[in-house]
């Protein structure tokens, strides 16, 4: 089956839901598949690999393990 055709048939079966609690269930699996961003490389991040990221990131900064403006400024002049 190709992909407008299950994407069709999740859409008529999406539209038969009469269950309010199902279509959330639906909504949520769909936002959390969604691709929200991309890496500097091009790959394609969902919302949770995105905020997965963000969690990573601000425990970096935390620790001290970031390089300010200013820095890089002074590195890039070495370069």
């Amino acid at each position: 089956m190709d992909l407008q055709t299950v994407k069709i048939n999740v859409i008529q079966k999406i539209m038969n839901v009469s269950e309010a609690s199902l279509l959330d269930k639906i909504s949520s699996i769909l936002d959390e598949e969604m691709i929200v961003g991309y890496t500097a490389d091009g790959k394609p991040l969902t919302k949770q690999q995105y905020n997965e990221r963000l969690v990573v990131a601000e425990k970096q900064i935390e620790a001290g393990n970031y390089i300010t403006q200013e820095d890089l400024e002074k590195e890039i002049e070495n370069w």
